[in-house]
């Protein structure tokens, strides 16, 4: 039984298509093994979907099994009925379940907590402001990445003393005691504490932020894969990466995990709707803070003040505003496709089918799978954005780890392409997911990472932080347009100019679901584009305007 707890932890078997993932299912036919998103895509057309599969996974024993394969076929229906017995008692720890199969709020909590970094302190904005001034006035990618002849460790080591004697700098002209205390010696590596925090507090506050720190993260994640590279870190004597700081870090070290598991955390960090009136709004607000109040008053001992509950309780509020700010444009995208257009059956002049050739498209599709095409396109990002938390936790990673990278001009400039084995991992069952939502596929299937198209995981979740910045002013103004039926003048203007609100939802729908996922947009035809740069130039610009529509950037329209 140990041999085998063994080989279910550490599974040998790796897919025979993509050579990376897990085996998952047996093929009789062709007589290998593969993945489950290989073998679906594999297995999708021809006489392939007639094959016979088998899956290969193995359920771990429980407990109470330890013993099951030598006793009799009683004793195993026995070892069943406590099973159901343990999976209905773990249903009732919080009442509240994610699943049939027993995975209940608090152990969903618990492994989200993982992922979510832990929200900045009083003394750590401070550091924040130390980085991201010294980030500022840094020229590090210009000194570095660049080709030269000159020894490559040498210029990275001077350009990080640099960095770090700025930090210096501006902490001793902000707290001379302080700075006098720490940078007595003149040495970086007796205070690798205190750039170690530094560093990790700007990683930390990016991820919770992805509209913050725009121009400087790039060089601190850059100067940071470099410093993890052995001959700069011998030459610093010291390392500049440590792990990022999570909730669920912070609560284990303090034996409190047991805060995440109570009735009341639901409350304690939901966030509050934005269509709500102002009595209920203020009703919500009430009940969330007595429940964080009860919280802090039961958990706090010892080993944890009120204070800090109260802290890891705001950031994992935090994750869920960024949720509803972030997935939720793109299920309401979804609500809009749907209700909109019929997926089979277009109406007419409002066929979703393009052509490649014709006003700029570089896909041709039927209506019906341009739709589905949209569809996917927009499940596909809505599973992306639910976890982007944790996947920027494994690109941080990536891109920290000890694999080199290479200096490649891709067509936009010199770009540092790097593998990404954890984000593509998680990007292969995520791509799975969506896959099995939407029953078909258009199109590639391909996760570009660590190519021309997508040098290393920082760009990719760059590329990926662009998609609520698209979608989130699109969304906004289909919502308020409703709110102009109240002007008279307005009302009157809509239905002059575009025969009524709710023709002119569909109008803009219409142009964007077609040119928006054209494909027009992209440097291949492995990619879709987007239609935002042309917006200014369309019909129902002016409708955008009286919306409120400052930009997709929010940087404000001239």
């Amino acid at each position: 039984m140990e041999n085998l707890a063994e080989s279910v932890e550490n599974p040998l078997s790796f897919c025979v298509e993509c050579k990376d993932q897990e085996a998952a299912i047996f093929c009789e036919q062709c007589d290998e093994d593969f993945c489950e998103v290989c073998h679906g895509m594999l297995h999708r057309t021809g006489n392939r979907r007639k094959h016979t599969p088998k899956s290969l996974r193995v359920k771990p024993p429980t407990e109470s099994a330890s013993v099951a394969a030598e006793e009799s076929h009683g004793q195993e229906n026995s070892q069943l009925k406590n099973q159901v017995k343990n999976s209905q008692s773990s249903m009732e720890l919080d009442g509240t379940v994610i699943s049939g199969g027993g995975y209940t709020y608090g152990e969903w909590l618990t492994a989200r907590a993982k992922t979510v970094p832990l929200r900045l302190d009083s003394q750590e904005r401070n550091m924040l402001r130390l980085l991201d001034a010294a980030l500022n006035v840094s020229e590090y990618t210009d000194k570095i990445d660049i080709i030269s002849y000159t020894n490559k460790a040498k210029r990275i080591f001077q350009q990080i003393k640099e960095l770090c004697a700025i930090i210096s700098g501006l902490l001793v002209a902000g707290d001379y005691k302080l700075g006098n205390q720490l940078f007595a010696k003149g040495n970086a590596r007796d205070n690798e504490d205190l750039f170690q925090r530094v560093f990790e507090v700007g990683r930390r506050f990016k991820i919770m932020n992805p509209e913050k720190m725009r121009s400087t993260y790039g060089k601190l994640m850059h100067m940071l894969m470099d410093s993890v590279i052995p001959e700069v870190e011998e030459l610093l004597g010291f390392s500049c990466v440590i792990p990022i700081k999570t909730v669920y870090d912070f609560l284990k070290q303090r034996d409190s995990i047991d805060v995440l598991h109570d009735d009341k955390v639901a409350l304690a960090i939901r966030e509050t709707p934005y269509d709500l009136t102002r009595e209920q709004v203020n009703a919500q607000i009430q009940r969330k803070r007595k429940s964080i109040e009860y919280l802090c008053t039961k958990y706090a001992n010892d080993q944890i003040s009120a204070t800090d509950i109260e802290r890891c309780l705001a950031s994992l509020s935090d994750n869920h505003a960024y949720l509803k700010m972030n997935r939720d444009p793109c299920e309401r995208m979804i609500k809009y496709l749907s209700k909109y257009f019929n997926p089979a059956k277009p109406e007419n002049n409002y066929s979703l089918a393009i052509i490649a050739g014709r006003h700029g498209h570089r896909l041709t599709h039927t209506h019906s799978n341009q739709y589905a095409y949209v569809h996917q396109s927009l499940t596909l990002w809505c599973e992306m954005l639910n976890e982007m938390f944790m996947l920027w936790s494994l690109a941080d990673s990536d891109l920290l780890s000890s694999s080199p990278y290479r200096l490649t001009n891709t067509g936009q400039g010199l770009q540092r392409i790097q593998t990404c084995p954890g984000v593509s991992r998680t990007m292969q069952k995520i791509l799975g997911r969506a896959q099995k939502k939407g029953g078909s596929w258009i199109g590639s299937c391909a996760v570009h990472l660590g190519d021309k198209n997508v040098p290393n995981s920082f760009t990719f979740i760059d590329k990926y932080n662009q998609v609520s910045r698209i979608l989130t002013p699109i969304v906004s103004m289909l919502d308020k347009l409703d709110a102009l039926e109240q002007d008279e003048e307005l009302s009157a203007y809509m239905e002059e100019s575009f025969g009524g609100i709710d023709k002119c939802k569909k109008d803009i729908l219409y142009d964007f679901f077609r040119f928006g996922f054209n494909g027009s947009g992209a440097d291949n035809y492995f990619d879709a584009g987007s239609w935002c740069s042309m917006i200014e130039k369309k019909d129902y610009f002016p409708v955008f305007l009286l919306t409120g529509f400052i930009g997709f950037d929010g940087g404000g329209w001239n």
